[in-house]
């Protein structure tokens, strides 16, 4: 049996523009990019690598003006930060915020 991109897909919570994002970053194939990018959605800082590794390629895309991949990347980054919160710092807070009761 062979996994392919769509099976690893399947099983870890990133799309595939942001598991394509990771491969291009750390210059990998994309099933490796998956696993890694399976691993890091799990701990503590990990949302916050993949962020960082998506703003860096858009960086990258800018400086070589392929301004099409920069917007793509960008969108990217945005679905990102939506779907995984706690990779912004001014969300993290009201994430941990102890819940208030009302007696």
């Amino acid at each position: 049996m062979v996994l392919t991109l769509e099976d690893c897909l399947a099983l870890c919570e990133l799309s595939e523009d942001e598991v394509l994002a990771i491969a291009e970053h750390e210059h990998i194939p994309e099933l490796a990019a998956a696993e890694l990018g399976n691993y890091l959605v799990r701990t503590a800082d990990g949302e916050t690598a993949i962020k960082s590794m998506i703003r860096d390629d858009i960086a990258a895309a800018a400086a070589r003006g392929d301004r099409s991949h920069t917007l793509a990347l960008k969108l990217v980054l945005r679905n990102f930060v939506l779907q995984h919160p706690r990779c912004e710092v001014r969300h993290r807070a009201a994430l941990h915020s102890p819940e208030r009761r009302v007696e």
